[in-house]
């Protein structure tokens, strides 16, 4: 089906050219038919980590930007948020609330399709509270399912969560941190 609308784009470029009287370079007919979208980034392709970038530290608050890295050969993409499940030092499963949208210090910059070339990251703001409650989430890891993905990274994650409860914007090609 792809290939048809890319033949037909291509025919009709090629169609406009001659009727001006034209002539176009192989190239230029190709470049006119619309480039195949990438396919979604899978956990093989990806590198996890968590970052530090601007001050996330206030209210009982802590934040960190979440990257994720293109480590394969091919572009691919990344649209949306991320799923996020704790585990305490042992890899076993913590009750954990994922919350999409703004973090206490980042807004949420929304869903948008981010094609990552190899060697590209795409970002996305991870915060969470760290006040005493009743029910506090000693973690050792965090599991972090890339959107599109049914598969997950773990990456180090030693930090005490309030309830359990983690906020996460969309990722996006860069996150600005105050």
């Amino acid at each position: 089906m792809m290939r048809s609308t890319a033949r037909k784009t291509a025919a009709a470029a090629a169609g406009i050219a001659l009727a001006a009287g034209t002539v176009l370079t192989t190239a230029e007919v190709a470049s006119a038919a619309p480039a195949a979208p990438a396919a979604t980034c899978t956990t093989s392709a990806l590198h996890a980590s968590l970052v530090d970038k601007g001050s996330q530290v206030g209210m009982s608050h802590i934040g960190k930007v979440l990257v994720l890295k293109n480590t394969s050969g091919r572009t691919c993409a990344l649209r949306g948020y991320p799923g996020l499940r704790l585990e305490n030092g042992r890899h076993q499963p913590q009750t954990t609330h994922t919350h999409w949208g703004g973090t206490y210090f980042v807004p949420d910059p929304g869903t948008k399709t981010i094609a990552l070339r190899p060697g590209q990251s795409a970002e996305a703001d991870l915060a969470w509270a760290d006040a005493d409650a009743p029910r506090m989430v000693h973690a050792g890891y965090l599991e972090l399912t890339p959107p599109g993905s049914r598969t997950h990274l773990t990456i180090p994650f030693k930090n005490v969560v309030t309830n359990g409860d983690l906020s996460v914007t969309a990722f996006a090609r860069s996150v600005k941190v105050s």
